[in-house]
């Protein structure tokens, strides 16, 4: 049950509805005092959810993701190596 809340809210539509339907963000109580119209909330929750629904987080990001997990082992078992290559030596 839920008393005397009253929050603001942005909802924005999936583009792709395969999985979500939409986006909400609560919006702060303050946002309204720094001048920031609701045009702007929109606007800053679309870019928003674009940024985690598909958007690169590095240069790198999507060869990192689509690499084979097999490429991983390799990866895994060459560095292991590599570490018991070292302390052996030593």
């Amino acid at each position: 049950m839920v008393k005397g809340i009253s929050r603001r809210v942005v909802v924005v539509d999936s583009p792709d509805q395969r999985y979500f339907e939409q986006a909400i963000f609560i919006v702060r109580n303050d946002a309204a005092g720094e001048g920031v119209t609701a045009r702007d909330l929109v606007e800053e929750a679309k870019r928003v959810a674009r940024n985690y629904a598909g958007g690169e987080h590095g240069r790198y990001s999507r060869f990192w993701r689509d690499l084979s997990p097999a490429v991983y082992t390799i990866m895994g078992a060459a560095g292991i190596g590599l570490v018991w290559l070292v302390v052996a030596l030593v």
